[in-house]
Order: structure tokens, then C-alpha cells, then sequence
């Protein structure tokens, strides 16, 4: 089989530039094209000389259209707006669209299923195997575990991030409350300020913290009258997720279409 050939999408961000090294790096993938929003000073530029790999042939440009027509998968770690964008360009070329984008609501969410009618679609809040295989841990320690025993999840990371829980934790929290067979709305706290008052058993609760240049830190706490399970993930490169999303979308392709996740790809899906 031929290579696949990818595109990243925000090739000028931190994360773009991480994607760009993950493709030039990786067997069974080439790159294709790199996209940036309208008036990116990155414009013109080289991708693999921009992200430091060394030169590519492949300019970065801020027309999507002909760029998707000739590639067979797409990596996007954008924005909840540019990722509905991508997902429409991404389910009329048919090719796989490999989501790493956080922040997304549940409208948001919803949004991208036609989409996943039509593509491969592969979303995931963390696109690194550590922290899924700690995705599947939280789901069954929830499980194992009755009311006894509360739920927090502790994220910290860097001070530029924008959106809050990270993606990261809100995965946590969506496996914990599997686990427990619950809704993660009907039981997620993600905020306290003043006299809250004792705390609801069952809750799931949520802490963010910023600061500095951390990729990304998180805790998943079961606290208990006389003892606390705590699992825990750090980052410390971009890099993994990068390679994640590069496993996703070489596992996607000549896949039927469909919403798919990283415990998919990773075989831990039940």
C-alpha cells in the first residue's frame, strides 16, 4: 500500500508543528499539505523547515480546498469553529479526520455526526497512549468502587490553554462516570467559590490549574474515609500526541465511515 498521504491543519501552532515532525517521522504517511487561517504570517513558508525537520516541499497555504482533493486523511488540533469546517471539507473528500481538538461542546459534538455518515472520523480529548490506557484504569476503578469514595481529577497545563477542564480531564471524567454507570453532566463539578456546602456524594469533581510551559499533568483521585487511589499521567512532550494522532489516522484508513475514538484505535474499547 501506498503512503498516506496526510494533512495538518494549524501547521503554524505548536501543536501543527508537532504534527508536521510526527508525519515526517512516521512509516506509512507523507505530507501532503499545511494549512493556516487567512493572513498567518506562516503563509509561503516551507512546513517541514517551519516545524524543524528540514525541507519538505510542501508550502503553507490558507486554501483547504485543493489540498483535501488529493490527501487521504487530515490531522486537526484547531479549534471547535475551524474543526466543524474541516469536518464537512473532510466527510465530501471522504478521507479521515483525525480530531484532536478540545473545548468542543455537546452542540459541537452533535454537529460533527453527519460528518462521521460520510468519513472516519477518530476524536479523542488525548491522543497518547498512556493516558488512554489511564482512561480504561478509571473505568474500572469506578466501577469497582461504590459511593464511598469520591471522584476528583486535577489538571494542570500551561498558561496559553483557553479552555478549561482540558479535554484530558473531561476523559477522566466521562470514564469515571461510565464506570459508575452515570451521566458525566448529571454529576460533574466543575467550579467552587464561596460556602458551597458539604460535598453531594457521587459527585465528579474538576480542578484546573495554570502556570509556566507544562504540556499537560492529570489526576484522577478516588478519595475514601481511610485510604485514596490516585492515577496519574504527565506529559512531557507534544510529541506523543503528535503520534498518536498520526496511529489514528494510519488505523482509520479503508475504515467504514464512522465516530471512532483512541480506545478504538488502541483496542481498548469494550
Amino acid at each position: 500500500m501506498t503512503d498516506m498521504r496526510l494533512i495538518v491543519v494549524g501547521a503554524g501552532g505548536r501543536m501543527g508543528r508537532s504534527l508536521i515532525g510526527a508525519v515526517a517521522e512516521a512509516d506509512g504517511a507523507i505530507l501532503v499539505g499545511a494549512i493556516e487561517r487567512e493572513g498567518s504570517e506562516h503563509l509561503g513558508k516551507d512546513a517541514g523547515e517551519l516545524a524543524g525537520v528540514g525541507h519538505l516541499g510542501v508550502e503553507i497555504v490558507d486554501d483547504p480546498l485543493p489540498v483535501f482533493a488529493r490527501a487521504d486523511g487530515v490531522l486537526d488540533f484547531t479549534s471547535p469553529a475551524a474543526t466543524l469546517a474541516y469536518s464537512e471539507l473532510a466527510a465530501q473528500a471522504r478521507i479521515v479526520h483525525v480530531i484532536g481538538t478540545t473545548g468542543l461542546s455537546d452542540e459541537e459534538i452533535a454537529r460533527l455526526e453527519p460528518a462521521a455518515r460520510h468519513a472516519v472520523l477518530v476524536r479523542s480529548g488525548n491522543m497518547s497512549l498512556g493516558v488512554n490506557l489511564l482512561a480504561a484504569l478509571t473505568k474500572k476503578v469506578a466501577a469497582a468502587l461504590d459511593l464511598a469514595f469520591d471522584i476528583e481529577i486535577l489538571e494542570m497545563h500551561h498558561r496559553n490553554k483557553v479552555d478549561a477542564p482540558s479535554g484530558t480531564a473531561l476523559l477522566f471524567g466521562e470514564a469515571a462516570a461510565e464506570g459508575r454507570g452515570v451521566k458525566l453532566s448529571d454529576h460533574a463539578v466543575r467550579s467552587r467559590d464561596g460556602h458551597t456546602g458539604a460535598r453531594r456524594a457521587g459527585d465528579i469533581g474538576f480542578a484546573s490549574l495554570r502556570g509556566g510551559s507544562v504540556v499537560g499533568e492529570h489526576s484522577v483521585i478516588f478519595a475514601g474515609s481511610s485510604e485514596r487511589i490516585v492515577l496519574s499521567h504527565a506529559a512531557e512532550d507534544r510529541g506523543i500526541f503528535a503520534r498518536g494522532a498520526v496511529k489514528a489516522a494510519l488505523w482509520g484508513r479503508g475504515r467504514k465511515p464512522g465516530h471512532y475514538s483512541m480506545a478504538d484505535v488502541l483496542g481498548l474499547s469494550d
